[in-house]
């Protein structure tokens, strides 16, 4: 199956305690040791040469744009010594090889984040007989703070060049997929949206369909399997109940399938993505916010950017037209056949004023600041999304609103919160400018004549009208029957 990773595996390991440092520092693994013809070195330019101690040599250590080299450092000897030449050999470990760093400390009992710093440690991925691969670790001693940050950065980079964002989509797009069976995705929401959208675009191109303008888009050609392992895992959770990675790896290893309801974001009538849950306002800000601060871990950035959007509550001017849920059996029948949902027969409905926060969703929203969901009335299926307005109120009117999420009271019943149930959405911001003034530091979030939407995750900026519209059942995720899990 096509396996999806993403950054987070270098952020996972480097939020853990740090390891003690054994008392002698450990050989390099032998599976490292190279040929002759290994050892010359490619023409590739230099990022970072340095002095590391590795194993119990001091040694001239080369980063270079594919390889990490290093050699021995000796005193010099007569031309010719065998002995010497031996000795000197270079060394080599080919980026691609590596899969995560963290910077490595001895820590006492007592001292739980930090301690004296040692050095680098490197994740890396050895080939053994066979098809069997085994993971090692190469350890660079150094004392300096300052050397070593900049190697950890470095490093830092080039993991995350390795795995990008968008990565999926351009995988997706050429993979042939005939020989699978599904497709697995390893990560957070935003790993997992991309995926979705990836599936969902190269099911329309193999469908001979035009990709910016999709009315009635078809099915995506193989099941997505979630394996949560992202900060809040939304999608995940709401998929099989719990975020728990065993349930949701034996869901895929059964072949457990249900079909899930998705929805198409788009603007002047071209799409932006598919996706599963929207917010606007607040929420959008928020993750503009977080994404400035990325050099935070997942937990503290997600904090710091609430308090400050908190601290900087402002309200969107908008008008938000909507097209009511229709149960009926014969609506229901024309629109699984594909037909539009936008005829003459069906109501839009408008509302207008100041709005601190909008939210779509298409499926509840389970996570662990909201074990009812965000959407607590939504279900996976059910061919509706649920709207939930909160009007303009004070801040402490609004953190009670936000607070009832995480317990078990109506987050929905105070006076500035409206919710309908909904088969599609647009939203129109009436303050052209995007909010921005680049005198005020709480506007900082939105680029100059765009809005900051939050789209499962990932930060979606649009300079106007967005529109949301619902299609049912269009792609089959990895979960069993779930939906008697989900709290009321």
């Amino acid at each position: 199956m096509p396996w999806r990773r993403r950054r987070n595996r270098v952020s996972a390991l480097e939020g853990g305690r740090e390891e003690e440092a054994p008392p002698e520092a450990a050989a390099v693994p032998s599976a490292l040791l190279t040929s002759p013809q290994q050892t010359e070195a490619a023409a590739e330019r230099i990022l970072l040469r340095g002095i590391f101690e590795i194993g119990r040599d001091s040694c001239d250590v080369v980063l270079g744009e594919r390889a990490l080299r290093w050699r021995p450092i000796q005193p010099e000897r007569p031309a010719g010594d065998s002995k010497y030449d031996l000795l000197s050999k270079e060394e080599f470990i080919e980026l691609k090889d590596i899969f995560s760093v963290k910077l490595k400390r001895r820590c006492s009992v007592k001292q739980q984040r930090s301690g004296t710093l040692l050095g680098i440690t490197l994740f890396i991925c050895l080939k053994k007989e066979q098809n069997k691969l085994k993971n090692s670790t190469l350890d660079l001693i150094n004392l300096s703070e300052d050397h070593c940050d900049i190697w950890f950065r470095q490093f830092k980079k080039i993991l995350a060049v390795m795995e990008y964002e968008g990565h999926a989509l351009s995988l997706l797009k050429e993979c042939e997929l005939q020989g699978f069976d599904g497709v697995v995705c390893v990560g957070g929401d935003g790993s997992a949206s991309e995926v979705a959208h990836a599936l969902l675009l190269r099911a329309q191109k193999n469908a001979g369909m035009e990709t910016d303008r999709i009315l009635t888009p078809v099915r995506a050609q193989l099941p997505l399997g979630l394996i949560p392992a992202g900060s809040t895992n939304v999608l995940a959770h709401s998929l099989h109940g719990v975020p728990h990675v065993i349930t949701a790896t034996l869901h895929i290893i059964m072949g457990h399938v249900q079909l899930v309801d998705v929805c198409t974001f788009s603007t002047a009538g071209k799409l932006l993505r598919f996706g599963f849950s929207a917010m606007f306002g607040f929420g959008g800000r928020t993750l503009a916010l977080a994404e400035k601060y990325r050099w935070m871990s997942p937990n503290q950035r997600r904090d710091f950017a609430v308090v400050k959007a908190l601290a900087n509550l402002k309200a969107e001017d908008c008008e938000i037209s909507f097209l009511p849920f229709n149960s009926s059996d014969d609506v229901q029948e024309r629109r699984a056949q594909g037909s539009p949902k936008s005829d003459c027969n069906d109501q839009w409905q408008m509302i207008q004023g100041q709005f601190l926060n909008v939210s779509i969703m298409a499926i509840p929203c389970l996570c662990s600041v909201a074990p009812r969901g965000l959407a607590p009335n939504t279900r996976l299926n059910n061919g509706s999304m649920a709207l939930i307005i909160a009007r303009n109120t004070s801040r402490p009117e609004f953190i009670k609103h936000l607070k009832r999420y995480a317990s078990v009271k109506n987050q929905f019943n105070f006076p500035f919160v409206e919710t309908y149930t909904v088969e599609e959405v647009k939203v129109h911001p009436r303050n052209n400018t995007g909010g921005y003034n680049p005198e005020e530091e709480e506007d900082e979030t939105a680029s100059e004549n765009c809005f900051p939407w939050n789209v499962d995750g990932d930060l979606m900026e649009v300079a106007s009208e967005v529109h949301i519209r619902l299609h049912p059942r269009l792609i089959s995720l990895y979960g069993g029957s779930m939906e008697e899990m989900i709290p009321k």
